[in-house]
């Protein structure tokens, strides 16, 4: 089971939480708490995988709360002000759901962290990364590819072709086998043949993405949560 908790002070967003969660099978719901002093406590008190923090808190507020953590759970920020998006990608937080917050966007959200490294079973050609490394087979051989290497991930029908900027390995994979593999953090599927590296975007405008002098398209399904990078509706 996936241990959460909720953060939250407004009664109603309480509710939808913690109704879309129970239509998840691997999630346990530890508590709900109103401000940072309370969810301080908990996570204390219990082991939490997992924290769904709103930004507007009585007191202190969920960003300046994160920020006072030294080992925090994975977070999904849930907000109604799209504003804070860009400063929350500071704390490399899971996820960003805008209110009022659909199932199909929290489903979406629980997706990523179901299926990351922390919560998924290792696939058979790629191996659960360990630190900041992973290995992928390529020509009968494994290779070692550091994560800060990867540029960006291309899907080739049953093959995916890895860049980074000395070389690009190309491996017997499926796109999701790959996405489970690599770090939730680190990482955003952008469309439903490429995964870009965060660290190694330039700029988002339309429906692209730019990576040094490599432009990369945004599929129409993956486009809110590539905006959430910067903080706006798409």
């Amino acid at each position: 089971m996936i241990k959460c908790i909720i953060v939250e002070d407004e009664t109603l967003a309480q509710d939808v939480i913690k109704s879309h969660l129970q239509q998840m099978g691997r999630w346990e719901l530890i508590g709900v708490y109103r401000n940072a002093p309370e969810a301080a406590e908990a996570l204390r008190t219990h082991e939490v995988d997992v924290m769904f923090l709103d930004i507007r808190l009585p007191g202190m507020s969920g960003l300046h709360f994160l920020r006072s953590l030294s080992d925090p759970p994975l977070v999904v920020l849930t907000t109604a002000y799209a504003e804070y998006a860009v400063e929350s990608y500071e704390f490399s937080v899971i996820d960003y759901l805008l209110k009022p917050i659909s199932f199909e966007r929290f489903s979406r959200a629980v997706s990523r962290i179901e299926d990351g490294r922390l919560f998924s079973p290792t696939s058979k050609e790629v191996e659960k990364p360990q630190g900041d490394h992973i290995f992928i087979k390529s020509n009968s051989k494994f290779f070692k590819v550091n994560f800060s290497e990867i540029i960006y991930v291309q899907g080739m029908k049953d093959y995916l072709k890895i860049h980074t900027p000395e070389y690009a390995l190309v491996t017997h994979q499926t796109m999701n086998e790959l996405e489970k593999a690599l770090p939730v953090r680190q990482f955003i599927r952008v469309h439903k043949s490429y995964i870009v590296a965060v660290a190694h975007i330039r700029s988002i405008y339309g429906n692209s993405i730019e990576l040094g002098k490599v432009t990369i398209p945004i599929g129409i399904n993956y486009k809110e949560a590539v905006m959430a990078l910067v903080g706006r509706r798409q």
